[in-house]
């Protein structure tokens, strides 16, 4: 249902349904909440309450009061007002019930937000669905790819002119252009998401922190002037930290009390079974377990410098499924010899190698489970 609009003949006066309401744009409006959206799905007309029961930013049920038609000055509105709070989730994606509440607090007070977790835990995942379900615009950065503390703004690039001369250009980043963006649609929310924050050097990341505070504030390289940031943007930042994570920087204190961390894991085994059960339906449901009890070993053992991502798993199971495999548990030794050993230095016939020590964890819980493997060669 996301994406797709409401016809204004669906809706009715006295309807009760689920939005997310933010501050109106339009301050000389008697209404001082909006929306855009209504149970998932984008509304004909803008939607008004003067309810201050409401929220901002928390789910919560409506009822329709008003459905006012288009005038000269405007397209019509549908008035709503306070019905009570909806169940806090978001679609798509697991979370742990004390995560949830805790995500809830922090979208609802716009804090900067830091997903900390290991890899292929579900970060980029979760915030894509964060925007999705909120009806927010989804801006993408990785900041893997800064060298200079202007390239979370601009890059510069060279080319050559008519004449074969090199001319020098900015080139606007999609965090710039967002906030550009949101300067000219104060109606619309965007989440900024700065994926692999700490893959670029602690001097570069200091273009973000007047960003981050209370100042709100960027400079644009290109017009040579601090442009402020609007309050319908909001920051959320991925990372990876650990001595495993060798093309990693430091975050100092400075740098990180501008967020709220949020601490992450891995999917339960059972929820990590749904997930691929929902992607890879031709898989017996038994073999997508044998594979998740194996990553799970893998995750929970304390003789590993790294974990496995459900990357792994779900790269597992694309295998398992092709017609080049069987499909069966037969092969599954083999594919996670790749899949999940793979991952790891040395080789699985190594034994006092990381991929050793896991390809003895495979045959371990296999084992355990009934499965047949063979002996190593």
């Amino acid at each position: 249902m996301a994406g797709q609009k409401w016809k204004i003949e669906e809706l009715t006066v006295g309807k009760a349904l689920e939005a997310v309401f933010w501050p109106n744009p339009q301050k000389d409006s008697k209404h001082k909440l909006r929306a855009t959206h209504l149970d998932g799905r984008r509304a004909p007309k803008v939607v008004l309450s003067t309810d201050k029961r409401i929220v901002a930013g928390a789910p919560c049920m409506v009822r329709i009061t008003a459905i006012n038609k288009p005038e000269r000055d405007d397209r019509g509105s549908i008035e709503v007002e306070y019905v009570g709070r909806a169940p806090f989730r978001i679609e798509g994606v697991y979370l742990d019930p004390v995560i949830s509440k805790k995500l809830q607090v922090l979208l609802e007070s716009g804090l900067n937000i830091l997903l900390d977790g290991p890899q292929g835990c579900g970060k980029t995942v979760l915030a894509r669905a964060i925007a999705t379900t909120l009806g927010m615009e989804f801006v993408f950065f990785n900041c893997g790819a800064v060298v200079e503390a202007t390239d979370f703004f601009a890059t510069i690039q060279v080319r050559a002119s008519q004449s074969g001369s090199p001319v020098t250009d900015f080139v606007k980043t999609d965090v710039l252009l967002a906030l550009e963006d949101a300067h000219e649609h104060p109606e619309k929310r965007y989440l900024v998401f700065l994926d692999e924050l700490n893959r670029c050097q602690e001097t570069a990341r200091n273009a973000l922190m007047p960003a981050l505070d209370s100042t709100r504030k960027v400079f644009h390289p290109i017009e040579n002037r601090f442009i402020e940031i609007p309050a319908n943007v909001q920051f959320v930042a991925a990372v990876n930290r650990g001595s495993q994570f060798s093309a990693t920087f430091g975050i100092d204190a400075a740098q990180l009390d501008r967020f709220a961390p949020l601490q992450m894991t891995y999917l339960p085994p059972e929820e990590e079974v749904k997930l691929l059960q929902g992607r890879h339906e031709e898989l017996p449901t038994s073999l997508v377990e044998h594979c998740v009890a194996v990553a799970d070993a893998i995750r929970n053992s304390d003789d590993l410098p790294a974990s496995l991502s459900v990357r792994a798993t779900e790269e597992a199971c694309i295998y398992l499924k092709h017609p080049l495999f069987s499909g069966d548990t037969s092969t599954l030794p083999e594919v996670l010899k790749s899949s999940f050993c793979g991952r790891f230095s040395g080789r699985w016939y190594d034994v006092g190698s990381d991929a050793g020590a896991v390809w003895a964890l495979v045959k371990k819980v296999l084992r355990q489970r009934k499965i047949n493997v063979p002996d190593d060669r």
